[in-house]
């Protein structure tokens, strides 16, 4: 799907995030650009995409015919729960500026990101891309699942009215260098680097918030930033798309504990605070679709990811967001 003038220019939202340096390293290192693409990396000091002048000013200044939309308000469990208002309100202007802009600058393509934790929550496992709109989500996230959901909504309102080609994939748990490592904000598996680490310096037990015992699938966020090239260049629905690992990849929050306490040689105490919340007790995704397309995709093993993201917090500890 080229522009007019065979060139294709794509501008990142939220580029300097966790998957966008995935996105800016998988071209740069691993070769992935291709002759006659631009690629122009956005962060939030480039505009406040809250504000629809800022938004349109940004659009009018790159001109893109392709978008990849990673920008949002995100946080873990624990700050979803403190400020479902304004998870609800930020991303909803957000996402509106977005795609409202890029249709009035006749972007080809847009894809956007939206997260499994925008699924219902009572639902039948595993969860596939029709199931989106089936129930509510759960409750200690609702603002922040509704908002992305209605990127489903924005996408084929576009295509029905003006055979917009936007789609959206939804990845599961995603985690990776330039993560945001913030122990009381971040999502568990940096926050869990980052309590270990600190535990290892101090020679203290290491807690875990909750008891282990839920359930997740992690990709990688060098191999979401691969799909996610093959999305923009050769994905052709407006219906989104789950970016996972398979069912049998699934881990527990303890396994993942371990791995990390492993890639980090920790030799302290573990301990389980069942005083804190566990939120979702799973929210297994099918990669079915995902498999139909790209059979012939391999996922970086878990250990080996953990392991190398673990690396890079500590090479990098001065200057990875916490």
């Amino acid at each position: 799907m080229e522009s007019k003038t065979g060139t294709m220019r794509v501008m990142v939202t939220g580029g300097s995030g966790l998957v966008g340096k995935a996105i800016q390293h998988v071209l740069k290192e691993e070769g992935g650009a291709r002759e006659g693409e631009e690629w122009i990396f956005l962060s939030s000091k480039d505009a406040n995409l809250m504000n629809a002048d800022e938004t349109k000013a940004l659009f009018e200044k790159h001109r893109p015919t392709h978008v990849i939309h990673l920008a949002a308000m995100v946080g873990g469990l624990f700050k979803n729960m403190r400020q479902n208002l304004d998870f609800w309100r930020n991303n909803m202007y957000i996402n509106d500026n977005v795609l409202h802009a890029a249709h009035d600058f006749d972007v080809l393509k847009v894809v956007s990101c939206l997260s499994t934790c925008i699924f219902p929550d009572k639902i039948t496992y595993p969860i596939d891309e029709t199931m989106i709109h089936s129930g509510p989500p759960h409750d200690s996230n609702f603002g922040y699942s509704y908002a992305k959901r209605m990127i489903d909504v924005h996408n084929r309102a576009y295509f029905t009215q003006y055979g917009r080609g936007y789609t959206a994939v939804i990845p599961t748990n995603v985690f990776g260098p330039h993560d945001n490592f913030n122990i009381e904000d971040g999502h568990v598996l940096p926050g869990l680097i980052h309590k270990t680490y600190i535990a290892q310096k101090e020679g203290t037990a290491l807690q875990v918030w909750g008891s282990g015992r839920p359930l997740r699938q992690f990709i990688y966020s060098l191999d979401l930033a691969r799909l996610f090239l093959w999305v923009l260049r050769e994905y052709n629905e407006v219906d989104p798309i789950i970016l996972s690992v398979g069912e049998e990849d699934e881990v527990s929050i303890k396994e993942a504990a371990d791995a990390v306490v492993k890639a980090l040689n920790f030799r302290g105490e573990v301990v389980y605070d069942t005083s804190k919340s566990d939120g979702q007790f799973k929210k297994t995704a099918s990669n079915a679709k995902l498999r139909k397309y790209r059979p012939d995709f391999t996922f970086t093993p878990f250990h080996k990811a953990i392991k190398e993201t673990c690396d890079w917090f500590v090479a990098n500890y001065d200057v990875a967001r916490k």
